[in-house]
């Protein structure tokens, strides 16, 4: 009953947005083309493109296996995605004026109501009216922009954030040791092969003496896993490449697929593992677990648990610093009650489109999660939740932008 009721609100604020941005489309075309004929054609036209592409969107698009970006995707896909998106958040933006016009046209109409035989009041409250209508449109065009610049930039626009990890625990032999960490890679017509490899070179750059994945490495298509497990196969350290699962290798049912195409690539998986890091006589023990939700998300799922990290408890080594794998951050949480020292996790892509730096409040993750990005502590452990790489449902990010975490540990 929740999703749906989910689902009729954005219907309605669809529907509402589209009428919205199409009256205003109107109102500029009465402006700008004086010859009505003209103005219908080039109305009828641009009535006929719209409805295509969100016809082919809604009812005919489907993820395939491309993981460059085609011209048709280029053409068909993207801009249909960056105008619904854009819309919505426009229409949203410039509601409150929208009101505020409309409050005042009811007070106007049921002053002269009242009083009918008085003479029309001075163009004042008409000239607020127009203000009120100029300014919504000003505000709405604002998060077109945003969008724009999310899609053309921002999501390829790679952080690198170097954070100092302190590790009460950490024994000498680890002190300045160097963990990178990528995470949702997504890969597809928007985060392409070519993207990834960028990536792999960046994360090379940084030297780490070890690289951990935190899950999501395609979206909707099985087909894709292999260009993805292609695609990070250039990463290279010293202590090797592990990493764990996500919620899109779970829904693709590729869990244990890709694990194999990892492991020919010499990159292990831990599922529900553990494995030593040695450095000299000390190890860090590192533990992978695939994605664990107690509720239910997205299309039906194995990985429902009645309470997260059941059996983990067996994979940690008291006295050494337990380093945790976990796609979903909401493990954090129990982790810390195991006193699992560090938990390294993904899954919210930071919000990927975001306001958080007006408000922290102001990130659709924040429904998720209050693991939404970054680093967090409470007594027991600490996490760090990573931006991850690629994107989901639209391919923008705004607010937050794509991440490769590069850890230094150190002893306090």
């Amino acid at each position: 009953m929740g999703r749906f009721l989910v689902f009729l609100v954005l219907g309605c604020l669809f529907l509402a947005s589209q009428i919205f941005w199409i009256l205003q489309a109107g109102r500029l075309g009465a402006k700008l083309i004086r010859v009505r004929s003209y103005r219908r054609w080039l109305a009828a036209a641009g009535a006929a493109v719209y409805v295509f592409l969100l016809a082919y969107n809604f009812f005919w698009a489907r993820e395939v296996a491309a993981t460059s970006l085609t011209l048709k995707t280029a053409l068909l896909e993207a801009p249909i995605r960056w105008w619904v998106f854009s819309s919505i958040g426009g229409f949203i933006v410039a509601l409150p004026f929208v009101l505020a016009g409309g409050v005042l046209h009811r007070i106007q109409a049921a002053r002269r109501k009242r009083h009918p035989a008085a003479e029309p009041a001075p163009s004042f409250s008409q000239g607020r009216r127009k203000f009120l209508s100029n300014t919504a449109v000003a505000a709405g065009s604002i998060p077109f922009a945003a969008c724009g610049y999310g899609f053309l930039f921002g999501r390829i626009e790679f952080e690198k954030s170097l954070v100092r990890m302190k590790l009460p625990r950490l024994p000498k032999e680890f002190n300045g040791f160097r963990i990178a960490q990528l995470s949702d890679i997504h890969i597809g017509p928007f985060m392409t092969s070519s993207d990834v490899r960028h990536v792999v070179g960046m994360t090379n750059a940084l030297k780490p003496d070890l690289i951990l994945l935190t899950g999501d490495y395609i979206t909707w298509d099985p087909a894709t896993q292999e260009a993805a497990v292609d695609s990070l196969t250039g990463l290279k350290a010293p202590f090797s490449v592990y990493g764990c699962l996500g919620n899109h290798e779970m829904w693709t049912h590729t869990e244990a697929s890709i694990t194999r195409l990892f492991a020919r690539r010499n990159i292990k998986i831990l599922r529900q593992e553990r494995t030593a890091i040695r450095v000299g006589n000390e190890n860090l023990n590192l533990i992978g677990v695939d994605f664990e939700s107690p509720g239910h998300m997205g299309p039906p799922i194995e990985g429902r648990v009645r309470q997260y990290l059941e059996g983990v408890g067996g994979l940690i080594r008291p006295g050494q610093v337990n380093i945790l794998l976990s796609h979903n951050p909401n493990t954090f949480d129990r982790a810390a009650q195991m006193e699992i020292d560090l938990s390294l996790a993904g899954h919210t892509h930071g919000g990927q489109v975001t306001l958080d730096f007006i408000s922290p409040d102001l990130s659709p993750a924040r429904l998720l999660t209050p693991y939404v990005e970054g680093h967090f502590q409470k007594p027991g452990g600490q996490l760090y939740v990573n931006r991850g790489i690629g994107t989901i449902g639209v391919p923008i990010r705004f607010g937050s932008p794509p991440e490769i975490t590069l850890f230094e540990l150190v002893r306090t």
